[in-house]
């Protein structure tokens, strides 16, 4: 049996319906969510809480309008590194992590090694941070910028069937 489909044996049905509910929204309170499943208020906490304990809830967050805080630009960066058994893509990699205005960075396979998405207040910002962070990064040897246009779809809501 693999990983992945052990993991989702771990859950029935209640425990899929209080996933589904917290993605939709996840600032119900445990009396509110148990009100929802029919289910009474302690074994409703217990299996909340198991299943943050497990994993399968990771963190509870609100979704910012980027564009309301002033930020005009969402760039797509793809990272390609001269060499890939070096420490340099490890020190990208922590650099990168610590970093505000990267929202994503995600190691990939194909022509590049990694895909960034990242924020910027305006062009001129977001050409200081191509400058002066990612062109002073070792070993990389070719970044390509995609600026996002409009955003057609935005969704962190996986669908439990």
């Amino acid at each position: 049996m693999n990983k992945k489909n052990s993991s989702r044996t771990q859950l029935d049905e209640i425990d899929i319906q209080i996933l589904k509910l917290l993605q939709q929204d996840a600032t119900l309170s445990c009396n509110q969510l148990s009100e929802k499943l029919s289910l009474s208020l302690t074994p409703c906490w217990r299996r909340k809480k198991r299943l943050e304990d497990l994993g399968f809830i990771t963190s509870y967050e609100a979704v910012l309008n980027t564009r309301k805080l002033g930020f005009e630009v969402l760039a797509y960066i793809n990272i390609r590194f001269d060499q890939h058994n070096s420490r340099e893509p490890d020190q990208f990699e922590k650099t990168i992590a610590d970093l505000p205005q990267v929202l994503s960075c995600h190691k990939v396979t194909g022509d590049y090694d990694y895909i960034l998405i990242v924020i910027s207040e305006d062009l001129e910002s977001y050409s200081q941070f191509i400058e002066k962070v990612l062109r002073k990064q070792k070993g990389i040897i070719h970044i390509q910028s995609n600026l996002a246009l409009r955003e057609i779809k935005f969704d962190r809501t996986i669908s439990l069937v």
